[in-house]
């Protein structure tokens, strides 16, 4: 069985381009739902946006540390369809400038992670993103590289409290028994 990032994106033939995708089809269905309900929400407000970056492979996450453009040298979160950059809209230009944190209340309300806080407001952060929205937490990051993990359509963010809790507690492991990998309910096989 598999999800988005296997049957969508690495099928798409931009899988490896080093060139900006902006396409939201290639966000996996619930987050480009959530994204499309950020970018309207703005504009009711009166602020115009774009969405700027969707999918991104490693080469291009490679040339963006180059050039000084982010901090990651390892393509993340955009990688599997869950994240994307968004930008406001000057004279039909995109703008990077300005206070992003109206970004931060629209994702938030909406179940998306902003990466002005990375969905922890209360703890000062030493990587922040303030164009960034995803629907991954932090904590569910190493599931979702590892391949052990994709979220379905109902998975939220700020319900996931029980599944987070599981990825930090962990049972022990007794010397000379096998660990074997709990299977979780949306598991690739």
């Amino acid at each position: 069985m598999g999800n988005f990032y296997t049957d969508v994106i690495s099928q798409d033939e931009r899988f490896s381009s080093v060139k900006r995708v902006s396409d939201a089809s290639l966000l996996e269905p619930t987050t480009r739902e959530l994204v499309a309900a950020i970018v309207s929400a703005a504009h009711r407000m009166g602020i115009e946006l774009m969405i700027y970056e969707t999918y991104r492979c490693q080469d291009r996450q490679q040339e963006l540390f180059n050039q000084g453009a982010t901090k990651l040298r390892t393509v993340g979160v955009h990688h599997y369809g869950l994240a994307c950059d968004i930008v406001r809209v000057v004279a039909g230009e995109p703008s990077w400038k300005g206070d992003f944190s109206f970004l931060g209340q629209l994702a938030q309300s909406s179940g998306m992670i902003w990466g002005g806080d990375w969905g922890a407001p209360h703890i000062k952060h030493s990587f922040v993103q303030t164009l960034h929205v995803q629907r991954c937490t932090v904590a569910r990051q190493g599931d979702l590289f590892d391949g052990t993990w994709f979220p379905d359509e109902a998975y939220n963010r700020y319900q996931d409290d029980q599944n987070l809790l599981a990825t930090v507690i962990k049972p022990p492991i007794k010397v000379g028994a096998t660990a074997s990998k709990p299977r979780l309910n949306n598991q690739r096989t």
